[in-house]
């Protein structure tokens, strides 16, 4: 029975990756041939459901990692999505303006190439309990680029999305009101950017010092 618990969890993770894994290649897919066929203007238009769907299914990580399914700490996984949730239905869903962004493309395309790689990585990983070398390479080697790829276009959507945001009063809280108390989206925007500038430094480093352990066990192995 001892080992029931343990097949239960290797069942849903591996259901879980390779359910989100489609859900990207589908983004990648209509991504690309919408960029080839109509461009960048109609991307957004292409990949919101799928987008939407795969990006919040990331929730779940987070859940994950405190309930201890998986090893991944909270405190590198949490910032990370909740960007990435904030960018989803914060900014791109919110604002139609911005939708039709040249940036739209480089922020799915990034984004999307990158969560294939790690959620087929592992979901072999639990569905077979290795995955293979070349798979655990590209894990661990392509966010070199689409990292800085991908955060630059985060930056320029909600850079853009500020006059829309600011115009708008969308998600905004005036006094007086029942609660006593006022937000700003503008403003709450605005610090969100600022917490770009020391958090992107730190989570590339964190990611290249991972990249150097998983790389040298592989080594070792």
């Amino acid at each position: 029975m001892a080992g029931f618990p343990s097949l239960l969890r290797g069942v849903y993770l591996t259901l879980y990756n390779w359910t989100v894994f489609a859900g990207w290649l589908q983004v990648l897919y209509f991504a690309v041939t919408t960029l080839k066929d109509a461009g960048h203007q109609h991307v957004y238009n292409a990949v919101q459901r799928p987008l939407q769907l795969a990006q919040s299914a990331a929730i779940l990580e987070i859940l994950h990692g405190l309930v201890g399914l998986v090893r991944s700490p909270i405190t590198a996984t949490l910032p990370q999505i909740s960007s990435r949730l904030f960018l989803t239905w914060g900014i791109l869903y919110s604002f139609p303006e911005i939708q039709s962004h040249v940036l739209v493309s480089s922020l799915v395309i990034s984004w999307s190439i990158t969560e294939i790689i790690r959620y087929s990585f592992f979901g072999m990983k639990e569905a077979l309990g290795f995955a293979p070398s070349w798979l655990l390479w590209l894990r661990y080697s392509t966010f070199i680029l689409l990292y800085p790829s991908g955060i630059t276009s985060e930056v320029g959507l909600v850079y853009a999305a500020l006059p829309y945001i600011k115009k708008s009063e969308l998600y905004c809280l005036r006094m007086p009101n029942k609660w006593n108390g006022s937000f700003d989206y503008f403003y709450a925007s605005i610090l969100v950017l600022a917490i770009y500038v020391p958090g992107s430094p730190h989570m590339y480093s964190y990611m290249l010092g991972q990249r150097k352990k998983a790389l040298s066990k592989s080594k070792r192995e």
